[in-house]
């Protein structure tokens, strides 16, 4: 079950937290890892670490260090992968990072460099994973290919300190469903996944006593190892009918997420084609005094 072997996999951001589990993960089913992580020193350490883990349990992986969201050092990556291991089957799009603060006093910079690794961050892997499993499938090879994608429950529910984060979370729900219909031709899967886990992100702020683990040593439900699994078995020959899914995932727990759906339509009360301020009054005012919710009990907050 889940056997990679003579697979291929990158995993972006896999030096530490949740990458580094899924690297793991991968290796284990047989894959031959490539681990990304930004050039800095403690990066550079922790991935480095991370191959030397695979390596002791007789796995195979190497590192290609850069930003993951620099179209040359993405190029790169791909150059890399292919140089070592002639092949690219998975593509597991995980880096990112945060910067907080309320929409009210949030800069350019800090809504920008936080969209700019998650949101392009996967864009220009995913576009190089892609083009180059087109371009194979053009040829009559076969083509076996995987792209999982992280995103958030930010992305649905929004999150007041962390708007930058949600908008980018989002948008890589839409790319990588619209990535699943295009791809579905080539036998090729796209999937989200939205973890809940301890990790460098939810280490600190409002959200870091939720996610420690538990000091008597108990199940740590937001171990990230709890997430990889899922991962493994995503980019797995058994999973080939799943895509275009989005799945919350934490300590024992897999959530497909329901396909949005829209409720009942409120048509003009009095049949016009176009709509007057007082009807758009009659209709709604009156469907709201009968349901109405707060923000903090309806869309924008998840269920506790």
């Amino acid at each position: 079950m889940g056997d990679l072997t003579g697979k291929v996999a990158v995993i972006t951001g896999a030096g530490r937290g949740l990458g580094r589990e899924e690297a793991i993960q991968l290796a284990r089913q047989g894959a031959r890892v490539v681990i990304n992580d930004i050039n800095r020193p403690e990066a550079v350490e922790a991935a480095q670490s991370a191959v030397a883990e695979i390596k002791e349990f007789g796995g195979e992986a190497m590192v290609v260090l850069g930003d993951c969201a620099d179209s040359t050092d993405a190029n790169n990556l791909m150059k890399s992968t292919l140089d070592a291991y002639g092949d690219l089957n998975i593509m597991v799009n995980n880096a990112g990072f945060c910067r907080d603060k309320t929409i009210f006093g949030m800069s350019d910079d800090e809504f920008d460099s936080v969209v700019r690794v998650h949101l392009r961050g996967h864009f220009v892997n995913m576009r190089n994973a892609t083009a180059y499993w087109r371009d194979k499938a053009k040829t009559g090879d076969a083509v076996y290919g995987r792209l999982v994608s992280t995103s958030s429950e930010a992305a649905i529910y929004g999150s007041a300190g962390q708007p930058n984060y949600a908008a980018a979370k989002a948008g890589i729900i839409a790319m990588t469903m619209g990535a699943a219909q295009l791809l579905t031709k080539y036998g090729i899967t796209a999937n989200v996944i939205m973890p809940r886990a301890l990790t460098d992100m939810t280490a600190g702020g409002q959200t870091a006593e939720m996610f420690q683990a538990p000091a008597d040593g108990s199940f740590h439900a937001f171990d990230p190892a709890n997430v990889a699994p899922l991962v493994g078995y995503l980019c797995s020959p058994e999973a080939a009918k799943i895509s275009g899914e989005v799945l919350v995932v934490w300590g024992n727990s897999v959530q497909v997420l329901q396909r949005p759906t829209l409720g009942t339509p409120f048509l003009n009360p009095k049949g016009a084609k176009t709509w007057e301020l007082a009807d758009l009054h009659t209709s709604l005012a009156a469907h709201y005094d009968e349901n109405y919710m707060s923000v903090w009990g309806g869309y924008s907050v998840p269920p506790v």
